[in-house]
């Protein structure tokens, strides 16, 4: 029998994964024909952050979506049902600014970023806007899982080197290929004002990088403007010449894509708030350590702000009895107090990890911000619907509503305690179970009695398809 004849033999159910082998056709079951498809998570305390928090209420997961929330609530009969009495649900974590899924080799990154010396602006140097980091996903990196265990199913992946070094993605963390994590592919372009060009080369100071950044713009500009007259007229108007950057930061801009600009201190945030305002981009600023200082300016501003959590400290190989400026002594003890200060002026904001190495020290930081002022419910909005509406996304994360894909992550604990522990996580409606003490029942699955009762005390934890 022929290979096409005998698909047709297997139930499309289970055709989501088959593979050929010597011995014929050898398959297993995904969706409705193994990992279940439907969860409820009853008796738990809800924090939806979008509402109020309901107590003894109830979550059904449908096909990785949210299907309903509250406090009276049909379970579906095909749902596994895990117990929540004691624990507390909230929408998965959102990390606002990080690399995870890319590539940590930085001399490969400073190549890729750098290329040939430059002499001038139409050399395009270090600029590789058409790099997308949702196409350079490496799924095999560990980090994915320990921020999933952590609580964090969502992340905005930044790629590095250059001036334009690619567009960043927003991804979920998990997935059984790299197209599953990816949740927007092309969610901003950042930007580096960092001078690469070396002595020799071009850009070679800050202000030289600043004005190859508007020329590149200028010229975008100009080529968005161009290009539809040519394309209606173009038996009388001269061919467009064809340039990759202006081509695909055209397009990004059109798709009103996020533009990310460094700024961390003071100085540095006037200058992004001005140069947006100039550029006419939408506009976010990365790193803000510095906003204890100009909030005003930045609400004024509505423009948002991702606040670096790897807060300043003294660089641990440095001479210990070399003085430090009193500059920097008041940036190490006040930048904490900068997500507090942005909240207190109504500035929005999301948090990231920067270039934290553990998600340990990324809840150290954040204890920093609320030990500085931060209500612990403005920090969690800041990791969950603040960072959804920032990156656009609010329409489909960083809530628990009906609708939104079921991001979850299930605790014993309030989230922002050191001594809680994550015992589910669920992304994409995909269920990961990080701490539990037995091990779930399974659909159907019986578990003979005991002395104790301890398995019935198991089979009400996690119930199966029809209890």
């Amino acid at each position: 029998m022929k290979l096409r004849e005998r698909r047709r033999l297997v139930p499309p159910v289970l055709l989501a994964v088959c593979a050929v082998t010597l011995i014929g056709l050898v398959c297993t079951a995904r969706g409705e024909g193994g990992e279940p498809r439907y969860f409820a998570v009853k008796n738990a305390r809800i924090v939806p952050v979008s509402g109020p928090v309901i107590e003894n209420g109830t979550v059904v997961i449908a096909k990785g979506l949210i299907q309903v929330v509250g406090t009276d609530v049909a379970i579906p009969p095909e749902a596994w049902v895990i117990d929540g009495k004691g624990l507390t649900v909230y929408p998965g974590l959102i990390d606002a600014g990080t690399n995870l899924g890319l590539a940590q080799d930085d001399d490969a990154s400073k190549k890729r970023g750098a290329g040939p010396a430059a002499s001038g602006p139409e050399d395009r140097p270090a600029t590789t806007p058409w790099r997308v980091a949702a196409d350079e996903l490496k799924t095999d990196d560990k980090r994915i899982e320990s921020w999933r265990n952590a609580g964090f199913t969502t992340a905005l992946t930044v790629p590095d080197g250059g001036i334009f070094p690619g567009q960043a993605a927003v991804i979920d963390l998990a997935g059984e290929r790299p197209g599953d994590y990816v949740v927007r592919p092309r969610a901003s372009v950042p930007l580096s004002f960092k001078p690469v060009g070396g002595f020799f080369g071009f850009p070679d100071s800050l202000m030289g990088t600043i004005a190859y950044v508007r020329q590149v713009l200028d010229d975008t500009v100009w080529y968005a403007q161009a290009e539809p007259i040519y394309q209606a007229n173009p038996t009388k108007t001269e061919r467009l010449p064809y340039d990759r950057t202006e081509f695909i930061l055209s397009r990004a801009l059109q798709n009103n894509e996020l533009v990310l600009l460094p700024a961390n201190n003071s100085i540095q945030i006037v200058r992004g708030l001005r140069l947006a305002s100039e550029w006419k981009i939408r506009a976010v600023l990365y790193g803000g350590q510095q906003g204890y200082e100009v909030a005003a300016a930045l609400a004024a501003s509505k423009i948002p702000v991702l606040v670096n959590l790897k807060w300043p400290e003294r660089a641990k190989d440095s001479d210990p009895e070399a003085e430090q400026t009193l500059r920097e002594l008041r940036f190490r003890d006040r930048a904490p107090g900068t997500p507090a200060a942005l909240a207190k002026a109504g500035v929005k904001f999301a948090l990231s990890s920067g270039g934290i190495a553990e998600p340990k020290d990324i809840f150290k930081s954040v204890k920093r911000a609320t030990d500085a002022g931060l209500t612990q419910d403005a920090a969690l909005r800041a990791m969950t619907l603040d960072a959804a509406d920032i990156l656009g996304l609010g329409d489909r994360l960083g809530s628990i509503a009906p609708g939104k894909i079921a991001n979850l992550v299930v605790t014993d604990g309030d989230i922002f305690n050191e001594k809680t522990k994550v015992k589910h996580v669920f992304v994409d409606g995909r269920w990961f179970v990080v701490h539990e003490e037995t091990p779930p029942e399974k659909p159907g699955e019986k578990k003979p009695a005991d002395d104790d009762g301890a398995a019935a005390a198991r089979s009400n934890h996690v119930a199966g398809v029809g209890r």
